[in-house]
């Protein structure tokens, strides 16, 4: 129980820092695209009998890194999304079909479970969001600008190319440390939930991101210990109180 709140805790700041950047870009369903492409890193690592998050990290990025070529090559970027989307999903259904046997561990990537976080896990999660906080002191004011505007980023020569990519494979990473936590099926409301209560508040990207910290604090703290008391798998409770708190502050206008 200690691993699973101080794993929540720091997956809150991390997925606040990079659900922000998502939501301010609009670009909400990239989260759903790479975490589909892990499936089918995870299909993969199953199938040569290696470490399915390291076939999961590969795909990730490289999911990440497609929809970037994609988009830069003429396409929308929701259409790439969905080339990345499908693509993992049949790569993972392909090859979880062709290795022999049972796969134990893979209801705990498509759902989640919370209480699996190890000593390993909290120095990943620990390490991520060090690496994010660093960027975000290194580049924040590029950040926003590309967030909000990047035509006008691009007219005052910054690199929104770069900020772009790192961003994206950053994404990319957090998504996959995040797998055990929440699953693949419930992922994205960790990036995009708290961020729209936050919204609901301020349209300042840094009060956004702070308020997403607190409200995604509440919903993974408050669903794990609701999950405990009534013996509830705590991925769906953590996604079902965030969606509470997201309708509560919607009665709010």
């Amino acid at each position: 129980m200690t691993n699973a709140m101080i794993g929540v805790t720091l997956i809150s700041i991390a997925s606040a820092m990079i659900g922000t950047y998502i939501v301010t870009r609009r670009m909400v369903f990239i989260s759903g695209g790479i975490t589909h492409a892990c499936f089918g890193g995870l299909g993969l690592g199953y199938y040569l009998g290696v470490s399915p998050i390291l076939m999961a990290a590969l795909f990730a990025v490289g999911g990440s890194l497609g929809v970037e070529r994609l988009s830069r090559g003429g396409a929308r970027r929701d259409s790439a999304i969905a080339v990345i989307w499908a693509l993992g999903m049949a790569l993972g259904i392909l090859f979880i079909f062709l290795t022999h046997g049972f796969v134990p561990e893979l209801n705990t990537f498509l759902f989640g479970n919370v209480l699996t976080i190890t000593h390993a896990d909290l120095w990943s999660f620990a390490v991520l969001t060090g690496v994010l906080l660093l960027f975000y002191l290194l580049f924040y004011p590029l950040i926003v600008s590309v967030s909000f505007d990047q035509d006008f980023a691009r007219t005052r020569n910054l690199p929104v190319g770069f900020i772009n990519v790192a961003m994206t494979v950053l994404v990319a990473v957090t998504i996959v440390l995040t797998i055990r936590m929440i699953g693949i099926m419930l992922l994205m409301s960790l990036v995009s939930l708290p961020q729209m209560v936050a919204e609901r508040f301020t349209r300042r990207y840094l009060p956004m991101m702070v308020t997403s910290v607190g409200v995604s604090l509440a919903g993974c703290i408050g669903g794990l210990w609701l999950a405990y008391f009534i013996s509830v798998p705590a991925s769906a409770s953590i996604v079902l109180l965030l969606v509470a708190i997201y309708a509560m502050s919607a009665l709010r206008r």
